[in-house]
């Protein structure tokens, strides 16, 4: 394993349940030291020891570091023929491996979507969750089977699709973190003391709102046409927290349209909407 980090310790942690030996793992931090050994159970080694030692290579990098690391596995003569080289990045494909495939290596791109915080529930985490997973043909059946050892549902992502695939889950999972934390802010400004209280139950409703009704879960001023309390809400966020209305304006656009489109805001509505937003909602 390269990278005993919050993803690759988790990773390797499920597949130590599910009966793989994890012979070896790299890692700089003192964090991920600790990991490997608390984890996995094995010290830290150099890239090319851990190369030499698996059959089952996880790259659980960063993305941008990803590149770079294959491309050195693959210039410094590493044994990567015939074993298995899996990375966990959502954005990158198969394509990203192409230097390690040139040697012989057996690609494979497992994605798990979940986040991951370093903490000891990470693990618990992955029962039931989805890998986003492209593979060539023939190594289907091992993606499928690793996968499955995790406790996960591989879901097939075509190579050229990784991109947007990754920016729909991080637009969801990271933007909203996002959200919720300038939501919070503003509450605690006015005086409530503890905003997680109140949006919890909100935000819960309304996750399920729109995992089980898609669009047409939406509420709220916006699929109303209530375009005067839009106004009300621009006009506070540029006095209180301007760098929070350009987003506010931005996603009522992108909320408006989509209500537009689906047929639950009048013609009428959005142009009432436009007005209080001050600027286009059609592109």
């Amino acid at each position: 394993m390269l990278g005993a980090g919050k993803v690759g310790s988790a990773l390797g942690a499920a597949l130590a349940q599910a009966g793989h030996r994890v012979v070896a793992a790299s890692g700089v931090s003192d964090a991920s030291q600790r990991r490997a050994a608390e984890r996995l159970g094995v010290g830290t080694s150099g890239p090319e020891d851990v190369v030499a030692a698996a059959e089952l290579i996880l790259l659980a990098v960063p993305d941008d570091i990803l590149p770079g690391l294959v491309a050195g596995l693959a210039s410094t003569g590493a044994g990567l023929r015939g074993k298995l080289l899996a990375h966990t990045s959502g954005a990158y494909g198969l394509s990203v491996l192409d230097p390690a495939t040139r040697e012989g290596a057996l690609p494979l791109a497992l994605h798990p979507v979940m986040t991951f915080t370093g903490r000891d529930d990470d693990l618990n985490k992955l029962t039931g969750i989805s890998y986003g997973v492209t593979a060539p043909e023939p190594l289907r059946p091992i993606a499928e089977a690793l996968v499955i050892e995790m406790g996960g549902e591989p879901v097939w992502i075509a190579d050229a699709d990784r991109a947007l695939y990754h920016a729909a889950l991080a637009s969801a999972a990271n933007h909203m973190v996002t959200l919720i934390a300038e939501s919070s802010d503003l509450l605690h400004r006015i005086g409530v003391e503890h905003p997680g209280r109140m949006l919890g139950p909100l935000l819960g409703a309304a996750l399920d709102n729109v995992l089980r009704l898609g669009i047409a879960g939406l509420t709220g001023p916006v699929v109303r046409g209530d375009a005067g309390t839009v106004r009300k809400h621009v006009d506070a966020l540029i006095l209180t927290a301007p760098e929070a209305a350009d987003a506010y304006i931005a996603l009522a656009r992108l909320t408006a349209d989509r209500a537009l489109a689906a047929g639950l805001l009048k013609p009428e509505e959005a142009e009432r909407l436009l007005d209080a937003l001050g600027g286009n909602i059609w592109t």
